[in-house]
């Protein structure tokens, strides 16, 4: 492995003299702009707007323009000769814990070795009090011509370096997050929980490989060998979520949960989603017999007093008839009096 970088750790009067080796590397085909017609390269070319020649990489120069339109020429000369004081130190500014380090600060990442044999005793001392300690140091570099804030961890048996966004390069994430009236229920957190378990069961870090490569690779294959290029169909994501319970319960089936993990989700859940469907049925069942009994009562309550309601009719108007035979025979017992009287 080649070193990129060679200087010293210096913290108070302590200096570790190290090598900084990239500790990462991107894998993946490298493609290159072609003619689509014939497969021919496409080459970019460096051509100056003032006057319209090419200018070759050793020419080409840094430039700084302001809101005038004026321009400022800084050539790398120039850029090398400016004072840095962490160009070739790795400036330790403080010790702290490690979780005062917020991830969304990391960038780069690289090994820190000793530079020889010398370097070992120091080394090791660093390296032992930070794991004692559990803490991180927080540091200032130079890579390439630019000062980097930069971490300091323990990784197995060595120390590693990550270099750091500064503060005021972090966005601010402002109205970004739903808002505080947002609420889960419990049985959903335990369903997500469930999920979550479900999913880690038997998972393997090292053997996830990078998909599109695959397929970018047959892709080559078949091109160079005149064959067919092959397809693959794409699982497209879900656009909405209806009924969070539901998808829950079908991530946890799809994913195999047959285990604890799903058990006590489907627990959580009320069963699976035919059974809760089947109580969901019996209970409106349930419901449409004690609405049949409540009409069914009502509708007698109504008859009987419709009855009671025309009996009462009735005796009233027998009254009433009773009443206006009694008042006629009067009458005509009253009439005959009189007849009477008049005749004698």
């Amino acid at each position: 492995m080649r070193s990129m970088w060679k200087g010293s750790i210096g913290f108070g009067l302590v200096s570790v003299p190290v090598r900084l080796y990239a500790a990462t590397e991107e894998h993946g085909i490298r493609l290159h702009q072609v003619h689509d017609a014939d497969g021919g390269r496409i080459h970019l070319k460096r051509f100056c707007d003032a006057c319209g020649k090419e200018v070759d990489y050793e020419h080409v120069a840094r430039g700084f323009e302001d809101d005038e339109g004026r321009t400022a020429v800084v050539t790398k000369n120039e850029l090398a000769g400016l004072p840095l004081p962490s160009k070739k130190l790795i400036d330790v500014l403080a010790f702290v814990d490690a979780d005062r380090i917020d991830p969304l600060q990391l960038s780069g990442a690289y090994y820190l070795a000793p530079e020889s044999a010398a370097a070992n005793k120091p080394y090791v001392l660093m390296r032992e009090t930070l794991k004692q300690t559990e803490r991180v140091a927080v540091t200032k570099i130079a890579l390439r011509t630019r000062e980097s804030l930069a971490l300091l961890r323990v990784h197995e048996d060595l120390l590693t370096l990550h270099t750091m966004y500064w503060p005021d390069e972090i966005r601010d994430a402002d109205d970004l997050a739903p808002p505080s009236s947002v609420t889960v229920r419990p049985q959903e957190l335990k369903m997500a929980t469930s999920l979550m378990d479900t999913l880690s069961e038997d998972f393997d870090l090292d053997s996830l490989e990078d998909e599109y490569e695959v397929a970018l690779d047959e892709l080559i294959t078949a091109h160079l060998d005149h064959r067919p290029a092959p397809r693959k169909e794409t699982t497209p994501a879900p656009d909405n979520v209806i009924d969070l319970m539901a998808a829950l319960q079908a991530s946890i089936d799809s994913a195999g949960g047959k285990g604890e993990a799903g058990k006590e989700a489907k627990a959580a859940a009320g069963g699976t989603p035919r059974s809760r469907a089947k109580k969901s049925a019996e209970s409106n069942k349930g419901t449409s017999k004690k609405a049949a009994a409540k009409k069914t009562a009502a509708k007698t309550t109504a008859s009987k007093s419709a009855a009671s309601k025309s009996t009462a009719t009735k005796s009233s108007a027998s009254k009433s008839a009773a009443s206006k035979s009694t008042s006629a025979k009067n009458t005509k017992k009253a009439t005959a009096k009189k007849t009477g009287r008049r005749a004698s």
